[in-house]
Order: structure tokens, then C-alpha cells, then sequence
């Protein structure tokens, strides 16, 4: 049986892209920012080969890396999350998805409004903190629903738990997903339910519904041809459940670590994908450069535990989908090259240099797996 663990960083960029001024992004670099925080730790990464990776020799040279690397860049036009997993796994998005910078239609909300029984406040980007803040207290007196968004493609839905439990959100967002399509098409549909009194507390309720890939991708191929994808955190939300054989959610990424570390248990022919949220969601956005590097150092203190219990034969990926630099002068992503790892005890370590996709991951993994796959990219094998 031969198993690959992909594990994304969430928004851990990598240094700048050639083409970060197009997405209005300037001196960003995710990696390099928080490298600045008294807390930031890398010892294990960087005995992996971090900083081996174009860019990164700032974290001081490693003259015997222990992995393969290589910095990926974004073919794809964005820099979300849904269009940055689509393309790690070999579907690469040619147009941006849509963005609602002025709020979304009239026709839009009164579809969503007359379907929901519910009225909408807001409607703007805005920050998830904020926007509980400046609106909660009207959603509580009125029941009406905090719609917003944000530079990503995204259509957020807050409310209260006491006001809209949670389930009923979740229908609430299936509605939305349903109304926001051709053109609307947004990429994600996101549940952001709170609770507790003025300022309020987002939850780890969370949930995503995600649009559909256009065409097949790794996870399909793999699933297709009897191999198991066993999802981790929110990549069955990305995928909408795409290709995927097993999943199980998660509330952090600590949860996501342990539930990785558990994976090396079973036993599968195929792949265990893992999104570890929190860097993007608790830090980047929140402009929090000593969270996210916190965050950082506790993934290196966990990585030598899992790679310790590895199988002759397993691999290890780490990459991330796109940036979110915390101390940048945006709350947004940020369009950034993203850091790419692979650690076998049966594979040698080799700096494959720059690539010019994210897509090499999964023609990687399909390689590995011994599974037909026509999707874009060319394998590092």
C-alpha cells in the first residue's frame, strides 16, 4: 500500500509573486513576516529543507535538507482558497472567480430574503470580527441575517446560535448556494455562526459549501481508480465532496494534526489530505504576526512525531494554497509563491527549484499513487 499525506499550511505564502500587483498585493510575504515574532519556530522545517526553497534563505542555510522542495507559483487567476486547492490538485482556474467589492445584487438578496423568511443587514466586505460587532445587536432585535463578503470570493452568512442554531444556518447557506450561480457564482458560501453577548464569539461552527470544480481532478482520478482520499479539516467543503472516499471535520489545527497523526494507523492505498485552517483564519486576517507564528512553531514541534512514525514507503507533502501576510497593509490574502515539501525515508532529497504551478503536486501525488491522471502539471518524479 503506498499512502501520501498532502498537508496545506493554510495562506502560509511564500514570498511574493511576479504578479502580486495585479491582486493589489505589495511587500508581502507571509513566511518572512512572521519569521520576525520572538515565537516563531523552524527548527523541524528547516531540517526538512525550508530554507532551501527559492526566497527563504533568509531562515539560514541547511547544507543537508532531508526533503525534496521546490517554490510553487499560481497559474490559476486568484488567490483564495478554493481556486488555490483546485489547482494543487491539477485544475487550474483560468478567470477569477467572482468578487462583490460594492455588496451583492438587489436580486440577489431578495431571492435569498424571500426563500429564508429572513431580512439581510450589511451586505459590504467586511471583517468577520468586526461585522458581529458593528451588526450583532440588530440581528439579535431583528432576526434579520449579516450577509458580507470580502476581497475573496466569498458569500458569509453570521448569526447568533440563540437567534439561528446552527443547522438552520447551514440550510440557510445551501439556500444562498443555490440562488449565487453563473455569474454569481461565488466560490465559497460561508456559515460564520456566533454566540455569547456584545462583542460576541465567532464559534468553531464554521462551514463552507463550496461551487463544484468545473472538471475532474486529482481526487476524482484517485477515487475513480479504487484508491482512498481521506479528507481532513475543510478540504471536503473545497471539493463539495468531490472525490472524496472519507472525511471527518475538524475544529482547529491542533484537531487537524491529531487526526492526521491518527491517519498513519489506518491502513489505505491513496491519499490523506489535510487543511490546517487556523493560520489563515485566527492570524492572517486578524493581522496577528505573533498568533501565526505561534500557530507556526506548533506545527515544527508536531512535524517530528509524524515523520518518525512513517512507513518505509509514505509520503509526506506540506504546501500552502495561497498567502495572508498578518502584518501587510491588507486583512485579504495576499498573492505569494507557497512553499512546497515532500519527505520519504525511500525518496532522496532534490531542490527542484521554482515551478510554475501548483499543479506539480498533484501530478506528484499521482505518480506516487500509480494513478492515471490528465489533469494539468507535470510530476516531480
Amino acid at each position: 500500500m503506498k499512502r501520501v499525506f498532502l498537508t496545506v499550511l493554510d495562506s502560509c505564502g511564500a514570498g511574493e509573486a511576479p504578479d502580486a500587483a495585479d491582486f493589489g498585493d505589495r511587500d508581502c510575504n507571509t513566511i518572512k513576516r512572521i519569521s520576525t515574532s520572538p515565537f516563531f519556530r523552524d527548527e523541524n522545517m528547516r531540517r526538512l529543507g525550508l530554507s532551501c526553497i527559492d526566497g527563504l534563505d533568509f531562515l539560514g542555510k541547511n547544507p543537508s535538507p532531508e526533503a525534496s522542495v521546490a517554490r510553487m507559483r499560481e497559474k490559476s487567476r486568484g488567490k483564495d482558497t478554493t481556486v488555490g486547492h483546485w489547482e494543487i490538485a491539477g485544475l487550474i482556474s483560468p478567470s477569477p472567480l467572482p468578487t462583490f467589492p460594492n455588496g451583492f445584487p438587489k436580486e440577489i438578496l431578495d431571492e435569498f430574503s424571500k426563500a429564508t423568511g429572513r431580512g439581510v443587514l450589511c451586505n459590504k466586505p467586511y471583517s468577520g470580527t468586526e461585522v458581529i460587532k458593528d451588526y450583532g445587536e440588530e440581528h439579535l432585535k431583528t432576526g434579520n441575517l449579516i450577509v458580507y463578503t470580502s476581497a475573496d470570493s466569498v458569500f458569509q452568512i453570521a448569526a447568533h446560535e440563540s437567534i439561528v442554531p446552527t443547522e438552520q444556518l447551514y440550510e440557510y447557506c445551501r439556500i444562498a448556494r443555490r440562488i449565487l450561480a453563473g455569474k454569481n457564482a461565488v466560490g465559497r458560501v460561508i456559515a460564520r455562526p456566533f454566540t455569547g453577548e456584545y462583542p460576541f464569539t465567532r464559534t468553531a461552527n464554521r462551514h463552507d459549501f463550496s461551487l463544484e470544480p468545473p472538471a475532474d481532478t486529482l481526487l476524482d482520478a484517485l477515487k475513480k481508480n479504487g484508491k482512498t482520499v481521506y479528507a481532513i479539516g475543510k478540504i471536503y467543503d473545497i471539493f463539495a465532496g468531490r472525490g472524496i472516499t472519507e472525511h471527518t471535520f475538524t475544529h482547529s489545527n491542533t484537531e487537524g494534526m491529531q487526526k492526521t497523526f491518527e491517519a498513519l494507523d489506518k491502513d489505505f492505498d491513496g491519499l490523506c489530505f489535510t487543511n490546517l485552517v487556523d493560520f489563515d483564519m485566527l492570524y492572517g486576517h486578524r493581522q496577528d504576526i505573533d498568533g501565526y507564528a505561534r500557530a507556526f512553531a506548533e506545527f515544527d514541534a508536531w512535524l517530528p512525531s509524524f515523520t518518525e512514525k512513517m512507513r518505509p514507503d509514505d509520503v509526506l507533502m506540506i504546501t500552502a494554497d495561497h498567502g495572508c501576510d498578518p502584518g501587510d497593509e491588507s486583512t485579504d490574502h495576499s498573492r505569494e509563491y507557497t512553499p512546497f515539501i515532500m519527505y520519504s525515508k525511500s525518496i532522496p532529497p532534490v531542490n527542484y527549484g521554482t515551478r510554475s504551478t501548483f499543479a506539480d503536486i498533484a501530478a506528484t501525488v499521482a505518480k506516487l499513487l500509480d494513478t492515471p491522471f490528465d489533469g494539468a502539471g507535470e510530476s516531480l518524479l
